[in-house]
C-alpha cells in the first residue's frame, strides 16, 4: 500500500472530525439485510422520476462499500453486508449540495448506512436511492482490487478478513463450518447427550497418543499442558451420573505439520454410557449421513483426492468394515498379531518386507503397526469405511475384544485417505487400564515419545465404578475439509497459526520503541 493512499484516507477521517462527523460511531439501526432488499426490488417500484419528488424511507440498510463510481451530481456505490450486496445512489438534487459533499470524504471500503427507496435503472439493476446516510466507520488501508485472482495461499492465511470480504466463496466455506457444527449439536442434543466443558489445561497429556504442548502455571508453581484430548474428563463425568456428554472444542498436539495435520484443532468428542462400539458405529453413520444431508442436499459430494483430482465420494451406500490386522496382510503380507508385542521382531519383519518410514527404529510395538498401516494399507481407502478391531498396545483406552485379548473394539472413519472419526468401547476395567498404562510407560521409557502419559486420578475414578462406555472423536477441520473440496486444513481455519513476517516484526519493533520514549518523557516530566 502506498503511504500517499494511506495519508490521504487519514486526512479525510481528521477532517470529518473537524465537521463533528465521529468516523467510528457505536451503532446504527437498520430496517432490513440487503438481501431482504433486494427481494423488495421484484415487487411493484416506482420510477425514478416518481421518486425524485418525494423518496421514501423504504429501507434502512448497512454495510461496506465495496465500489463507489462519481459521476457528477451523482454517485453510484455497491453496499455489501454478509447477505449479499446492492447497488446504492446519491443524487446532490435529493441530498443537497452540502451533505453530497461529504460524499468526496468516503473511500472504497468505508462502512454506511443508508435510508432510501428502492427502484430499477434503465439496465434493470436494483439500485437503492439514498435519502440520507450515515458515516459509520472509516477504512485507512484499500482493500485489495484483484483479491479473486490471488495466488498467493500464505497472503490469504495471513489476512483471512480480506479474503472472506472479496471471496464470497471463501466466506461460504467458513458460514457451511458453522451451520455443521449447529446441525451436530442439534443431532446429540436430540439423543440426550448434553454439551460440557472441560479442563484445557492438564497435569497429564493423556487422552491420546501425541506429544503435547508445555507451560507452566504460575500459581500453583506447576508444569501443565495443553490437552491432546478431552476423553479422559468425559468419562469421569460419566462415572459422575451422566450418562452421554459432548465437547466441540480445540485440542493442542505439538507434532509435525501438513496439508491433513495441524497443531491446534477442533474435535468433537461425545461418548454415551452402556453403548460398545458397534452401537457407536451405527450411531456415527447416521449422525454424519443426517448433516452432509443437510448441508449439500445430496450424499454424493466431490471432493479433491491426495493428487488434487477431483473424485466423487458416496456416503449413501452403507460404509464398509475392514479389519485392522486383515487390511495390513492383505496389503503388505505381514501378520501383525504373529508378532504380539515383540516390537523388535514386528520392526524386522517390516524391514524385510522393503518397507521402511521415519523414526521406526524407537517405535513400539503399536506405533510400528500404525504406521505400517498408514504406508501400505490407508492411502488405499477413498470411499468412507471403517476400520476397526486395532491391537490393544495402539489404543491404551479401548476395551479389549471378547473375541480375542489381542485386539480391540475399535473403529476409525476413513474418508479419502484421511481418518475423520477415531472411536472405540472404552476400558472400565480400573485393572486391564493400570496395565496397559504401564505398558504405555515401558514404550515412553524405549524412546517412543507419543507414548500415553500414566494417569493415577483417572485409575482411582475407574476403581470407583464405570458403566460400560464408548466414546468418538470427530476431526471438525478435517472433515469440513473433506467435504468443501479443500486439499489443506488451513482452508478451513479461519485464522491459522503464521510466522510473523519480518515486516511485521520491523513494525512492532518500531512501535515499542516510540512507545518507550513516551514513557521516559512521562517519567522524566513526573519527576521535575
Amino acid at each position: 500500500m502506498a503511504s500517499g493512499e494511506y495519508n490521504d484516507r487519514l486526512r479525510k477521517m481528521k477532517e470529518l472530525r473537524e465537521i463533528g462527523i465521529n468516523p467510528y460511531p457505536a451503532r446504527f439501526d437498520s430496517t432490513h439485510s440487503i438481501a431482504e432488499a433486494n427481494l423488495l426490488g421484484n415487487g411493484d417500484l416506482r420510477s425514478l422520476e416518481s421518486l425524485k419528488e418525494d423518496v421514501k424511507s423504504q429501507v434502512i440498510i448497512r454495510g461496506r462499500m465495496m465500489t463507489i463510481r462519481s459521476h457528477g451530481k451523482l454517485t453510484f456505490a455497491n453496499l455489501k453486508d454478509i447477505t449479499g450486496q446492492i447497488q446504492i445512489c446519491f443524487m446532490q438534487d435529493i441530498l443537497g449540495k452540502e451533505s453530497y459533499k461529504l460524499l468526496k470524504k468516503f473511500d472504497m471500503g468505508d462502512f454506511i448506512g443508508v435510508s432510501g427507496e428502492i427502484f430499477r435503472t434503465k439496465h434493470g439493476q436494483i439500485t437503492v436511492l439514498v435519502k440520507e446516510f450515515t458515516f459509520l466507520g472509516k477504512a485507512l488501508r484499500p482493500l485489495p482490487e484483484k483479491w479473486h485472482g490471488l495466488q498467493d495461499k500464505e497472503m490469504i492465511y495471513r489476512q483471512r478478513y480480506l479474503d472472506t470480504l472479496m471471496n464470497d466463496e471463501s466466506k461460504k466455506r467458513f458460514i457451511l463450518r458453522s451451520r455443521c457444527l449447529t446441525l451436530l449439536r442439534n443431532y446429540l442434543a436430540r439423543h440426550d447427550f448434553l454439551e460440557m466443558e472441560f479442563p484445557v489445561l492438564q497435569i497429564k497429556a493423556s487422552g491420546a497418543t501425541a506429544r503435547p504442548f508445555q507451560t507452566h502455571h504460575n500459581a500453583l508453581d506447576l508444569d501443565v499442558y495443553l490437552r491432546i484430548a478431552c476423553e479422559l474428563p468425559q468419562k469421569k463425568a460419566i462415572a459422575g451420573g451422566f450418562e452421554r456428554t459432548y465437547e466441540i472444542a480445540r485440542v493442542f498436539r505439538n507434532e509435525g505439520m501438513d496439508p491433513s495435520h495441524l497443531q491446534e484443532f477442533t474435535m468433537l468428542e461425545f461418548y454415551a454410557a452402556y453403548w460398545n462400539y458397534q452401537d457407536n458405529m451405527d450411531f456415527t453413520e447416521s449422525m454424519l449421513k443426517y448433516v452432509i444431508q443437510e448441508l449439500f442436499g445430496t450424499l454424493k459430494i466431490m471432493i479433491k483426492d491426495r493428487i488434487g483430482q477431483m473424485v466423487e465420494v458416496n456416503f449413501e451406500k452403507e460404509w464398509q468394515r475392514f479389519d485392522f490386522g486383515e487390511l495390513i496382510q492383505k496389503d503388505s503380507g505381514i501378520d501383525i498379531y504373529k508378532y504380539m508385542d515383540d516390537a523388535n521382531a514386528l520392526r524386522s519383519a517390516i524391514q524385510s518386507a522393503g518397507i521402511h518410514f521415519e523414526g521406526m527404529e524407537q517405535m513400539g510395538y503399536g506405533n510400528l503397526c500404525d504406521y505400517l498401516y498408514k504406508k501400505v494399507s490407508r492411502p488405499k481407502l477413498i470411499q468412507p469405511c471403517f476400520v476397526i478391531n486395532h491391537p490393544a498396545s495402539m489404543k491404551p483406552l479401548a476395551r479389549r475384544s471378547d473375541e480375542s485379548p489381542h485386539f480391540c473394539e475399535t473403529f476409525q472413519l476413513l474418508v479419502n485417505t484421511w481418518e475423520v472419526v477415531n472411536a472405540y468401547s472404552e476400558i472400565v476395567d480400573p485393572i486391564d487400564q493400570r496395565d496397559r498404562f504401564i505398558n504405555q510407560a515401558v514404550a515412553q521409557a524405549g524412546g517412543d515419545e507419543d507414548a500415553m502419559e500414566m494417569d493415577v486420578d483417572f485409575l482411582r475414578a475407574m476403581e470407583h465404578g464405570m458403566p460400560p462406555i464408548s466414546g468418538t472423536g470427530i476431526g471438525i477441520d478435517r472433515l469440513m475439509t473433506l467435504l468443501t473440496g479443500q486439499d489443506n486444513l488451513r482452508d478451513m481455519i479461519l485464522f491459522p497459526l503464521m510466522r510473523p513476517t519480518n515486516e511485521a516484526i520491523k513494525e512492532e519493533k518500531k512501535l515499542r520503541e516510540k512507545a518507550k520514549k513516551i514513557y521516559k518523557k512521562q517519567q522524566k516530566e513526573f519527576k521535575s
